[in-house]
């Protein structure tokens, strides 16, 4: 068997294929990298990273294949020996891209591509509906006569690790919050392209404690940029927590783990929409999106954002995409965008089934006892740690308080700056109102080392360290911190949890301590002990502030 690929997106799609030859020692899988392609670097990453063996487009050519497996028509097929299977490298078809083949047909099914020198180029075109051989048998009927159904391979995996959704929901740290993903596809209507500061600004303007924000980008991004380019890039919105999830498999985890997705008119959208996750229209494709396509109609029947091309000057109103996201979230109905992908997905869960009985039987060969089954998408390990300072705005009515975090770099109005002070730089810690500490239990294992500190100890240290610092605080646990407001008294918050359908949800015990800090200044001196009612997100959770005890004070960390 021969896997050949042009770039690192078609990679991915065979790689979501292999579970049809799982367990069969008969098999021996090669892969080779198909010349002629910019995009082909990450490709060749991939297979190293999974250990693939590969050979080279030379010994390619030289060799006999049973079989060879491709997801692109493109590049110099023909030359390969023997029978050629072709599957679609995205979903849906619904792009044309003027500059490569035919102005006005599908990538993936011009017949520039899947004709050579007037014969079809594939053996078999493995197709994800009917709609795709209807499309085919238009515009290249010879190639249409080889076409047959199997379904969407990648869509079965995402549908079949739905239920990790959780699993992927606690590796990124996302908790109570509304995970938002940005899917930016490739080219010059990509969203990216279309609306570069969107990221920076929308990590800007949602409240940390109830948006996490991913960005999902086209492995040809990453093909050529680079992850270091793309990195620096983005850093400003990463720096305030967007999660960038690799091309492969971690993408498709963070999808799993949304709760709406605002998209261009790639086919992650599609993905999206069969997961029935609540979608948001960026931008509309413009000349690339084929008119009447499945990505067509969906782009049409979802909400729409209206946003500025370029530049950060037109940003003025870009606060109230938190209302659009929410009312979104809140309209839901579920199936109801299910039903828009319907159109570019048949023979949901049977992809590889039926992808396993047609390629054995171009093998002549028994498929294996055992079913093929989609592999459950690995946990994501995309790095989730929470900014180290936050720009802090809030209101105090009573013992009520509400607090929403943003990046220090916010324009808008804020109570006040919170910092963790060995996390964040030494012009943010001397800038900060708040400053805080996390316990985290690690022991000293050097002969001598100081062992940590106390908690009055610390607190005492950090207000004589930073004398312009209003409140320090430790963070002891997910429900508990000690904090004081200079010339006060060290006061304990023991922070209880919120309930919601069941579930159990405890916020960020830092923007408790800022909680805290504006009530004690628009209280003055306050009766304790008193229990707040702190507004944090989505979510009101009660906070026990009384004075600390000793044990508490003398507590080390």
């Amino acid at each position: 068997m021969l896997f050949a690929a042009r770039s690192a997106v078609a990679l991915h799609r065979l790689l979501d294929v292999l579970p049809v030859f799982s367990g069969d020692d008969r098999i021996e899988r090669r892969f080779t990298l198909v010349p002629g392609s910019e995009f082909g670097i990450e490709a060749l990453a991939a297979l190293d990273a999974i250990g693939a063996r590969c050979v080279p487009w030379d010994e390619a050519l030289r060799t006999p294949y049973d079989l060879t497996l491709a997801a692109s028509p493109k590049g110099q097929l023909d030359r390969l020996r023997g029978p050629l299977v072709l599957l679609p490298h995205g979903a849906g078809f619904g792009k044309a891209l003027p500059e490569e083949g035919t102005a006005d047909s599908a990538s993936g099914l011009d017949a520039a591509y899947l004709l050579r020198r007037g014969a079809p180029l594939a053996a078999l075109h493995a197709l994800a509906h009917p709609r795709q051989v209807a499309e085919l048998a238009a515009g290249c009927p010879a190639a249409a006569e080889r076409a047959t159904v199997v379904g969407d391979p990648t869509l079965d995996r995402l549908l079949a690790s739905a239920g990790l959704r959780d699993r992927y929901r606690a590796a990124l740290g996302t908790g109570g919050r509304r995970l938002v993903v940005l899917t930016s596809t490739w080219g010059p209507e990509s969203l990216l392209a279309r609306h570069p500061h969107l990221p920076t600004r929308l990590r800007t303007e949602l409240p940390a404690d109830s948006y996490q924000l991913a960005l999902i980008m086209h492995p040809n991004d990453y093909s050529r940029s680079g992850l270091h380019d793309l990195a620096e890039r983005l850093a400003p919105a990463r720096d305030a927590g967007l999660l960038t999830p690799r091309p492969y498999e971690e993408w498709a985890a963070v999808l799993v783990a949304a709760d709406a997705v605002l998209t261009d008119h790639g086919s992650t959208a599609l993905y999206a929409a069969a997961l029935d996750r609540p979608l948001l229209a960026v931008c509309d494709g413009g000349d690339e999106l084929i008119p009447g396509s499945p990505m067509a109609r969906l782009l049409d029947a979802v909400p729409a954002l209206s946003l500025p091309s370029q530049g950060p000057e037109e940003w003025a109103g870009t606060a109230r995409i938190a209302e659009d996201i929410a009312r979104v979230v809140a309209e839901h109905r579920p199936g109801a965008v299910r039903a828009l992908a319907e159109p570019a997905f048949a023979e949901q869960g049977r992809a590889l089934a039926l992808l396993r009985t047609e390629l054995y039987a171009r093998l002549g060969l028994t498929p294996p006892g055992i079913p093929a089954e989609p592999r459950l998408l690995p946990v994501p390990r995309v790095p989730a740690g929470a900014p180290a300072v936050h720009a802090v705005s809030a209101t105090v009515d009573g013992d009520r308080v509400c607090v929403e975090r943003r990046p220090p770099h916010y324009d808008g109005p804020a109570a006040h700056l919170a910092a963790e002070e060995n996390a964040a730089s030494v012009r943010h810690a001397r800038s900060a109102a708040v400053l805080f500490r996390r316990a985290r239990g690690a022991p000293a294992d050097a002969p001598g080392a100081v062992d940590g500190w106390t908690v009055d100890g610390w607190i005492a240290w950090a207000l004589d360290r930073y004398p312009g610092r209003r409140t320090a605080a430790v963070v002891l646990s997910a429900s508990h911190c000690v904090l004081r407001r200079r010339g006060g008294p060290l006061l304990s918050a023991r922070i209880g949890a919120a309930t919601e359908g069941g579930r159990v949800f405890r916020p960020d015990p830092a923007a408790v301590v800022s909680a805290v800090h504006c009530w004690l200044a628009a209280t003055g001196a306050p009766s304790l002990p008193a229990t707040l009612d702190c507004r944090i997100g989505d979510r009101s959770y009660p906070v026990r502030v009384a004075p600390a005890t000793d044990d508490e004070a003398a507590h080390t960390f």
